[in-house]
C-alpha cells in the first residue's frame, strides 16, 4: 500500500484555511452566542474552505480548525489576560473590532494548543490573515499585540 506524500504547499494552504475559517466560526460564535460545538458543527458540515468573498478555498485542515475553536474554548480567560495586558491602559477588549479579537483570539489559541508551531509560523498566518480583513494600521496593530502575546503565553507555559 503506497501512501502518497501530500505537498507541503497543500499543507500550508489547508492550514490557513482552518485558520480563516476558525476566525469566521469566533466572530460568529460572538455574534450569535452559538456554542463551540454547535458552530463547529454547522462549519464541518457546509463552511469549511469557504474564504471572505464566499468561495471556496483550498479545504480546510478540519483537526486544526477544531482544535484553534476547542482551545479558545478552554483557555479563553488565560487568553483573553494576555491579550488585555498587551492593549493600551484602560482598554477592554470590547473597545476591539469583533474580527480583530478573533484574530488576536485564534493566534493567542494556536500558542497555548500548538506548541509544536514556531511562534514566527503562527505570528505570520494570524498577520496575513489581517491584512486580508484591513489596512496595514490594523494588521500592524495585529502584529504587535499577536507578537507580545505569544511571546507571554509560551513563556508561562515554559515554566
Amino acid at each position: 500500500m503506497s501512501q502518497q506524500k501530500v505537498p507541503f504547499e497543500v499543507i500550508r494552504a489547508r492550514r490557513a484555511g482552518a485558520r480563516l475559517a476558525a476566525v469566521q466560526a469566533l466572530y460568529e460564535m460572538e455574534q450569535t452566542e452559538k456554542s463551540a460545538k454547535a458552530t463547529i458543527r454547522a462549519f464541518m458540515e457546509d463552511r469549511l474552505g469557504i474564504g471572505p468573498d464566499e468561495r471556496p478555498v483550498e479545504e480546510a485542515d478540519p483537526d486544526l480548525f477544531k482544535s484553534i475553536l476547542n482551545a479558545v474554548v478552554a483557555h479563553q480567560v488565560a487568553i483573553d489576560t494576555a491579550i488585555l495586558a498587551r492593549l493600551a491602559d484602560g482598554w477592554k477588549l470590547t473597545r476591539l473590532d469583533s474580527t480583530t479579537r478573533a484574530i488576536l483570539r485564534a493566534g493567542a489559541a494556536e500558542f497555548i494548543a500548538h506548541q509544536e508551531l514556531s511562534s514566527a509560523v503562527i505570528l505570520d498566518e494570524y498577520v496575513s490573515l489581517a491584512y486580508d480583513f484591513f489596512d496595514e494600521t490594523e494588521a500592524k496593530f495585529v502584529n504587535a499585540v499577536l507578537q507580545n502575546v505569544g511571546q507571554d503565553l509560551r513563556a508561562g507555559s515554559a515554566a
